[in-house]
């Protein structure tokens, strides 16, 4: 019997912020003039975004007199750094992973003390006594569990959880393991105005999900996986501690450079999971564009992006969490049957693929 995710649930923090609401914050904080504005207006309007959600209700302020994390005055000075990000992470992130992981078992009707094995998966921060610890206290999870985390791998580290649970549960059947991912995605704002921290403000939002894996015959079962590093794009994605926070370098050549990787893999691709005959793909909505060219590098129809598409819509991209919002979509979608083959991307430039059978 194959390990299979069998329940996924999700949390958001606060109410959905529009991008609109998001942008004008941004003009306000790079003090952009008319022109700049009138491009960044453009660029978020192009997202495929219409909300998103964070921790901060700064970013929904229209007068920065209003703002409550960032400094109330017009260069936001003196700029918050990293311990005080820190902070937020510490007092949110166990709360709203809580949250997802209540909705993840409550579903199924499994009681936390039959959790034997529990992954922590984020790459927005890090903390010990960790969040991992946090939720066994707010769960009521057995004090014997054993706890793993995955820490700063970017966009495909839920793939990672996933991955290990399944080696877990190949080496102890019996076992019951709960996959939570948080990420606080829009604590690290970067206020200087370059192309890199322009496009990653325009993504990131806030989300946590979590993911019951076990030995079943039921959800989305999970037969094989695959990791490929684009070494050709290592340089224009990466993610780093910085002093105002942690720093994306997200190169605006991402999207073709998945392209062209991923152009390389079909034959790869079609050996290891017969690509060729499978019609359900859930790839990590990074981006429009992201989206965009791995749906035309695989010549897939544009349908196949429609659950995806929607999670970037009402989301934008919440990191490692992304791909679990995407999956719930599926595990409930009539329409959805047979095999998914799921795609991450991260830091490297890494290509995460999973195989998953949805019965």
């Amino acid at each position: 019997m194959n390990s299979s995710i069998v329940s996924i649930g999700l949390a958001n923090p606060g109410t959905p912020i529009a991008q609109s609401e998001i942008s004008n914050f941004m003009q306000l904080a790079h003090g952009l003039n008319a022109e700049e504005s009138r491009k960044l207006s453009f660029l978020y309007k192009m997202s495929g975004i219409d909300f998103r959600h964070s921790v901060l209700q700064d970013f929904q302020k229209s007068d920065y007199k209003d703002f409550e994390f960032f400094p109330a005055n017009e260069t936001l000075s003196p700029f918050p750094g990293t311990k005080s990000r820190m902070e937020v992470f510490q007092k949110h992130a166990p709360d709203l992973a809580a949250e997802a992981a209540m909705s993840c078992l409550e579903k199924v009707g499994v009681a936390a003390n039959e959790i034997t094995h529990l992954i922590l998966v984020s790459c927005t921060g890090m903390v010990a006594p960790g969040v991992e610890l946090q939720l066994i206290e707010r769960l009521g999870l057995d004090q014997t569990v054993e706890r793993y985390c995955i820490h700063f791998m970017g966009c495909y580290a839920a793939f990672t959880g996933l991955k290990l649970a399944d080696k877990i549960l190949r080496a102890e059947p019996e076992a019951r393991v709960l996959v939570v991912t948080v990420e606080l995605c829009t604590l690290h704002f970067q206020q200087e105005f370059t192309e890199d921290n322009v496009l990653a403000n325009s993504l990131f939002g806030d989300g946590a999900a979590a993911a019951l894996v076990q030995n079943d015959s039921q959800g989305l079962k999970i037969q094989s996986y695959l990791s490929q590093v684009l070494w050709e794009g290592k340089q224009d994605m990466a993610w780093a501690i910085g002093d105002f926070g942690f720093e994306m370098k997200l190169s605006k050549y991402i999207p073709g450079l998945l392209d062209q990787g991923v152009r390389k893999l079909n034959e790869l691709f079609e050996m290891k999971f017969g690509l060729s005959q499978i019609r359900n793909f859930a790839i990590h909505p990074g981006g429009k564009q992201i989206l965009q060219k791995v749906q035309e590098a695989f010549g897939l129809p544009d349908e196949i992006n429609t659950h995806a598409r929607e999670v970037l819509r009402k989301f934008g991209n919440m990191s490692s969490s992304t791909i679990l919002f995407l999956l719930h979509r599926m595990l409930h979608a009539e329409e959805i049957q047979g095999d998914i083959l799921a795609m991450g991307f991260g830091p490297g430039l890494t290509l995460e693929t999973l195989h998953l059978k949805k019965r």
